[in-house]
């Protein structure tokens, strides 16, 4: 192999290793990144392999002991020296992994190694052609290359994306709210899907630069405590509440849950008020277990009584608030955001809401299950915060709920949970390997990071590194729905709504190839 490779183009060369574990070495003056993604072509073959860098480390000429004696007298005795040919002598070698083998039609996963001595190139935009734009699509981000972004949108099938849940796991201040307001922006573009977002800062509908701002407002409904002018009060109604719709957001004994059922099923919508009233079932339960149950109900749904009286303080009602449910379930049918302020409310609230409306969400669409009309209903996204707090082990160790319920059944139902948590590792297994993608933005802790490895759609086993080394805005895909784990960069928030603004009329963003 003789003369100059005679491409300028060139990054490197592919000098041996093994599957997984291929090695290469740096040209000079084109330095590699961790997460940096090459073509490796065979000038025989005109084989082109999809590489991915995971690891970086020195090469040298020089004998270690040589090395070592000569940056001793450089630091003790300051002696310079300069190398015969620096370049050949001293450089940098990556390892990399195989992920796809490119074809003129469709690419396939790489089972074999790229010839010897082929050349290893920066990707463009044009290798990515086989990346088509969806029917459903959901804009994520741009493609990246280390920590260069390419012009190579990404997009998923939003539908079947969204409907086979979604896990966000990041650590604070890698860009977990902005990556949603982005997803949530897409997803409001056309109505094959409907999103329950329950907003725990009232930042995804209230400030001026956010969902409010969409030019597809139609399609945003907002619900609060605190209305803006044109939005709905969140108002539900005491007797719409159901002991199921209480799991999760407070620990029962099993004595207490069966009271609360005992009391729904005698007295069914007036179990509450009759709760606190001298309505008891006699013989069956300790009485102290009814007055736990009672305090309660009572701090939960910060009721307060005088006599048989009941005062309201909160937002459940005995005498209002009779259709919101209703009116929620029936705008996520429709394919909208539905945004709920919460706020000001405590945790045990926060997931006591969510209940309600994904419970009813549940119900309905098993209806349709079973009367065969499914399929012409939109998808529904429940975006959940703080996941652990419902689908942690300890949680269900307790008992199942509403939540954990769809991560395991949803999907057939055409309904989805879209998780966000800095601690995947308090979610079981099983749950974790019900979430088909994973948008993984910046993990520090290594036990967060391998359970995100574990159960990952493709082999992220190398990968820990690169996700340790994630930064702000950027992200991994692992999903059943793209051919290889996907890195991208996701825009800021305040520059994508200034560009997908201006292409909102057409229906269309900026894309992949049609």
């Amino acid at each position: 192999m003789g003369g100059k490779t005679g491409n300028k183009n060139v990054k490197g060369l592919v000098l041996g290793g093994r599957y997984g574990e291929v090695l290469a070495r740096q040209k000079s003056d084109e330095p590699f990144e961790i997460g940096e993604l090459l073509i490796a072509e065979d000038q025989n073959t005109s084989q082109r392999v999809l590489m991915q860098v995971y690891d970086l480390l020195f090469g040298s000429q020089v004998s270690q002991q040589n090395r070592e004696l000569i940056s001793g007298m450089a630091l003790e005795e300051d002696t310079e020296f300069e190398f015969l040919d620096p370049h050949l002598r001293q450089y940098t070698l990556a390892v990399l992994k195989e992920m796809l083998l490119l074809d003129d039609k469709n690419p396939v996963l790489a089972k074999g190694l790229p010839g010897f001595f082929s050349q290893l190139r920066a990707v463009k935009a044009g290798d990515f052609s086989f990346l088509e734009k969806p029917k459903n699509p959901l804009y994520i981000g741009q493609l990246r290359s280390g920590s260069k972004v390419l012009e190579v949108p990404v997009k998923l099938d939003g539908r079947r994306v969204l409907s086979h849940h979604v896990l966000i796991p990041a650590t604070t201040g890698r860009g977990k709210s902005n990556l949603l307001k982005v997803l949530l922006w897409s997803a409001a573009e056309d109505r094959y899907c409907g999103s329950l977002v329950l907003d725990p800062h009232d930042e995804y509908y209230r400030p001026d630069e956010s969902l409010r701002a969409h030019p597809a407002r139609d399609n945003i409904v907002y619900y609060s405590p605190d209305p803006l002018p044109g939005t709905n009060s969140l108002i539900i109604n005491l007797k719409q509440l159901r002991p199921s719709h209480l799991e999760g957001c407070m620990d029962w004994s099993t004595a207490q849950r069966e009271a609360l059922q005992a009391y729904h099923n005698k007295f069914k919508e007036n179990w509450i008020s009759e709760i606190f009233r001298e309505n008891d079932i006699k013989g069956n339960f300790n009485e102290s277990t009814i007055g736990v149950v009672r305090r309660r109900i009572v701090n939960l749904l910060n009721l307060e009584f005088e006599g048989e009286k009941i005062i309201e303080k909160g937002i459940f009602k005995s005498n209002t608030g009779e259709s919101t449910i209703n009116d929620v379930v029936d705008a996520l049918e429709q394919g909208k955001t539905v945004i709920v302020d919460t706020s000001a409310f405590s945790g045990a609230i926060e997931i006591l809401i969510g209940s309600v409306f994904s419970s009813e969400v549940l119900r309905r669409y098993k209806q349709y299950k079973n009367k065969n009309t499914l399929s012409q209903k939109p998808v529904i996204s429940i975006v959940l915060e703080e996941a652990p707090r419902v689908l942690g082990k300890e949680v269900l160790e307790r008992g199942p709920n509403i939540f954990s319920t769809i991560a395991r059944e949803g999907r057939k139902f055409q309904i989805g949970l879209l998780a966000i948590t800095q601690l995947p590792s308090l979610i079981p297994r099983q749950i974790l390997a019900n979430m088909n993608t994973k948008i993984v933005l910046g993990i520090e802790m290594r036990p967060e990071r391998q359970a995100i490895i574990d159960s990952a759609a493709q082999d992220l086993s190398q990968d820990d590194r690169a996700i340790a080394s994630l930064d702000k805005g950027e992200a991994i895909i692992t999903t059943n729905f793209a051919p290889f784990a996907l890195p991208v960069k996701v825009p800021l928030f305040s520059d994508f709504i200034a560009g997908t603004k201006k292409v909102s009329v057409q229906k269309s963003f900026p894309g992949l190839k049609e």
